[in-house]
């Protein structure tokens, strides 16, 4: 019985072990939190696996640098705070360069180029933007908008943020705000997809730089590595074909 209960003890650590050793083996190298709700940068596909401009990209950038990546789905508002806090290495989540995130992460040179914002309105909307006033305006939580309707458009209106970009789409189809202000890149598709329910309008805003992957301050040597995977997919003209691809927009990254 003693040697029974020995042979099953030693079995069950050798099982442990082995658990381990396999996890391990099979541990991805780095790994790189996105929305996974912002198309076409990145979203869940008909399948339910992650998809997008920025998967994509990541994925080769991955292979470019010889180690193996796993992507970590994490909601945008706590996106930074998670990296900071070890979750994932890198953030991949079409997140604009700005002066204000410097402060707490690092970023790479960008991989999409600096893009206006805009708003969209119901179609036929008569908005006065030289006076806005009593209008009911959303944003995507934690974002560059968010920030500036904030600092520029508060007074006399009313702002609302949302936790995913659909949800913010969702309140202006169903009338319950009058101007959502997106990212430009996100928002044509959604005007263009809308069946004529939406239009454009307002001014293009300009704010914060192109959208690069965000690494804690202390990881220099994989800032390196992935610095260097991003000019050699630049400079072969992979990163101006995914963007083609994603976005039907050119760009010259490999001339530059």
């Amino acid at each position: 019985m003693i040697l029974n209960l020995r042979n099953k003890v030693a079995a069950t650590l050798l099982a442990g072990f082995f658990a381990v050793g396999t996890n391990l083996a099979f541990a991805a190298d780095v790994r790189i939190g996105t929305e996974g709700a912002y198309p076409p940068w990145n979203f869940i596909d008909d399948s339910g696996k992650l998809a997008g401009f920025e998967i994509d990209l990541g994925n080769a950038m991955c292979e470019k640098a010889g180690v193996s990546c796993e992507f970590v789905q994490n909601e945008w508002d706590s996106i930074i705070p998670n990296l900071l806090a070890g979750n994932y290495d890198v953030i991949m989540a079409g997140m604009s360069i700005t002066d204000e995130r410097r402060e707490t992460i690092d970023f790479s040179e960008e991989y999409f180029p600096p893009s206006p914002s805009l708003f969209a309105a119901a179609t036929g909307a008569d908005l006065d933007f030289d006076n806005l006033k009593g209008v009911k305006i959303g944003a995507q939580g934690a974002t560059i908008q968010a920030a500036h309707l904030e600092e520029a458009m508060a007074e006399g209106n009313t702002l609302l943020t949302y936790e995913t970009p659909d949800q913010s789409v969702a309140d202006l189809m169903a009338g319950n705000i009058d101007l959502l202000f997106a990212d430009g890149d996100y928002l044509i598709p959604v005007v263009e997809g809308s069946g004529g329910k939406l239009e454009f309008s307002g001014p293009e805003i300009s704010i914060g730089g192109g959208v690069g992957m965000g690494m804690r301050k202390d990881s220099k040597e994989l800032q390196e590595k992935m610095a260097a995977a991003l000019a050699a997919l630049k400079a072969d003209g992979t990163v101006d074909r995914l963007i083609k691809e994603s976005f039907d927009k050119e760009t010259n990254y490999a001339g530059n």
